[in-house]
């Protein structure tokens, strides 16, 4: 039977009550545990802390970016399908100077292309690097429509209708934080109202952009 680490003791007792009940004790295999974005728990949708599959090459680049450059060497020896001596190398580049950056470029490009294709993972590198380095926004902003049932609405209501967040309650968070700008400018106002008739461009975090026109 295959299982992670994790389920080493349940599989170890599968065995036993195989042999209990006159059977042959399965083979057991255990395959590591891949550490998500915080470095400490098991990548999981239901804590927030894992890359998506299907999520957009942006997104994903931004997400691996993140990680810490231990976690970088872990996320290497388990995702990519670089050869150990190439990893080995390309940690002998680190100690001898190369910026981890670098480094953790790579990867992110090589698990963008692998869900995607090589050219979007160059176009979210290109946007990355326009966007945290260059303080840019990106050029392929998602740009849709929205229709309001009256003349305005409360912000954290449009960014939760618009997929910017996943509820109400952290839209309002996320403005408290200062995590929220339209055009630019930072909302900071829980109440703010956003009026129909208009186009803007909206910034949830440092990796949610969408031109939203009411």
């Amino acid at each position: 039977e295959l299982g992670g680490t994790d389920q080493k003791f349940n599989l170890l007792v599968g065995r036993e009550l195989q042999r209990a009940n006159g059977q042959e004790p399965q083979v057991v295999i255990t395959v590591p545990i891949l550490e998500g974005l915080d470095g400490v728990n098991k990548m999981s949708k239901s804590l927030d802390n894992y890359v998506g599959i299907d999520e957009s090459p942006n997104e994903m680049f931004g997400k691996i970016m993140s990680i810490s450059d231990e976690l970088m060497w872990r996320w290497f020896e388990l995702l990519s399908f670089r050869s150990i001596d190439e990893i080995k190398t390309l940690k002998a580049d680190q100690a001898q100077g190369k910026n981890p950056r670098d480094i953790k470029i790579d990867l992110a490009k090589e698990l963008i292309a692998r869900f995607h294709d090589e050219q979007s993972a160059n176009l979210a590198e290109e946007n990355f690097i326009n966007q945290f380095q260059k303080k840019n926004i990106p050029d392929n902003i998602e740009e849709i429509s929205f229709s309001m049932s009256g003349d305005s609405m409360p912000l954290a209501n449009l960014l939760k209708e618009c997929g910017m967040t996943s509820s109400t309650s952290e839209a309002m968070r996320m403005i408290e934080q200062g995590a929220v700008r339209i055009d630019e400018k930072k909302i900071i106002d829980t109440k703010h109202i956003v009026s129909s008739n208009t186009s803007a461009i909206y910034q949830v975090g440092k990796r949610k952009f969408k031109k939203i026109t009411l």
